[in-house]
């Protein structure tokens, strides 16, 4: 697990956030780095492979085939969970239409 990824698990695991997630879970031939199957979620934290041309395109191809299944992609920047992890937990938090205290603000 990189960095990136045992910082935002902290948050992520154990139902912090009102709904489970799963670390490195297999959809089809794709690994996500967070996956929630109750709300079809995942997140995927980026580093900067991701940014060349071909990580444009597989991530493009990637986001299409989850798009297929009804599941929805989340993705942050490596450097943004590591400098702005609150802002990373807001956009998570929008997502799954909570509030910071973890009530529901739907």
């Amino acid at each position: 697990m990189t960095e990136t990824e045992k910082r935002l698990w902290l948050y992520l695991k154990n139902e912090q956030l009102g709904v489970k997630f799963r670390r490195q879970h297999s959809i089809g031939n794709y690994i996500a780095d967070f996956y929630s199957p109750s709300i079809k979620l995942v997140i995927e934290l980026d580093g900067s492979q991701h940014f060349t041309p071909e990580g444009l395109e597989y991530d493009k191809i990637r986001e299409n085939f989850m798009k297929s299944l009804e599941i929805k992609t989340l993705r942050f920047n490596n450097n943004d969970v590591l400098t702005n992890i609150e802002g990373v937990l807001e956009d998570i938090r929008k997502e799954l239409n909570i509030g910071q205290s973890g009530i529901n603000i739907i």
